[in-house]
């Protein structure tokens, strides 16, 4: 007993050193980077946009993995499930990490103590679009037409328990109104299906949209924060429109498993923070519409925590339903 402890005490100080040294030397191979949606959306080209650019300073590959399902839950649980190596990471939204598992009906799958939060990548402001071809250009010929057809609007979103399901549940509310709310599994199919003219609308993060409002497809009805947006300077907010008190974005964190090194978090927190400072990243992250700043480990557990706070009053309001 004795000579088998004395044994355990003397591999301990080697057991640490192989710890600290797998930290120094990380990452020695290449990082998987889950985007819990479909390629396409507003998550999937941020995530391909982060990934070139922070493998740039980690020098190594951070290869984009895109597992959509469940708001994102789906492709999150399996990386709260990963080595706590830094290898495998997720991005994701409010809703990813906190409404989704909320939606489950059962048991949360995980929470947000199921992470270790590393980085703030974005901040996008969401609009309400519809196919260039429909006869409602803006809010209040949307609001009439909600008005005289309750349940028979369709809008689309990327998921239950997404930032822009939650916005149209808020919406309904704050508007006393209803749509007929489709969930997808990103962005990408919502908008594919608003394209072709099978449903009417998509909530939908600007980054994602903007494009085919450019080109002309599809018209920007509203946009979702107080402020209006960069870039759909004429388009008016829903609080502008009389939506008392609306406000909805899109953060996107990345986020890795639990009782992952912190040496190996920074690591990750200060690959982001380069990515951000790439000219060419926060160029196309502007003309995407979308907001980026660098926050430190800290400053983003501060965030999220926030969040989580705001999350537990609208389950406490009734407003995370799937319909």
């Amino acid at each position: 007993m004795h000579t088998f402890r004395r044994h355990l005490l003397a591999a301990l100080p080697v057991l640490a050193f192989a710890r600290s040294a797998s930290a120094a030397d990380y990452p020695d191979k290449p990082i998987r980077l889950v985007v819990p949606f479909a390629p396409g959306g507003n998550a999937d080209l941020t995530g391909r946009l982060f990934a070139e650019a922070m493998g740039k300073r980690l020098g190594q590959q951070v290869i984009v993995d895109n597992r959509g399902g469940a708001g994102g839950a789906i492709g999150a649980e399996q990386v709260a499930k990963s080595a706590p190596d830094g290898y495998s990471i997720v991005l994701g939204s409010t809703g990813t990490f906190l409404v989704s598992p909320r939606m489950t009906g059962g048991k949360p799958p995980y929470t947000l103590a199921s992470f270790a939060p590393v980085g703030l990548l974005s901040t996008s402001p969401m609009d309400i679009v519809m196919n260039a071809s429909n006869p409602i250009k803006d809010w209040p010929a949307l609001l009439a037409s909600l008005k005289a057809n309750p349940g028979k609007i369709t809008i689309g979103h990327p998921g239950n328990g997404s930032t822009n399901h939650l916005a149209i549940l808020r919406l309904q509310q704050a508007a006393g109104v209803k749509f007929n709310v489709i969930p997808y599994k990103s962005n990408g199919p919502a908008l594919n299906d608003l394209l072709a003219g099978l449903i009417d609308a998509v909530m939908d993060q600007i980054p994602a949209s903007i494009g085919h409002v450019r080109e002309g497809r599809l018209t920007a009805v509203a946009v979702s924060t107080r402020k209006r947006a960069r870039e759909l300077p004429d388009v008016a907010t829903l609080a502008e429109r009389g939506v008392t008190d609306f406000d909805a974005t899109t953060p996107l964190y990345l986020m890795a498993p639990p009782g992952t090194p912190a040496e190996i978090v920074n690591k990750l927190n200060a690959a982001v923070a380069a990515a951000i400072a790439d000219p060419a990243l926060a160029k196309r992250e502007a003309e995407l519409g979308a907001d980026v700043e660098a926050l430190s480990v800290a400053g983003v557990t501060a965030m999220l925590r926030k969040e989580d706070e705001a999350i537990v009053e609208f389950e406490k309001a009734g407003l995370l339903k799937t319909e």
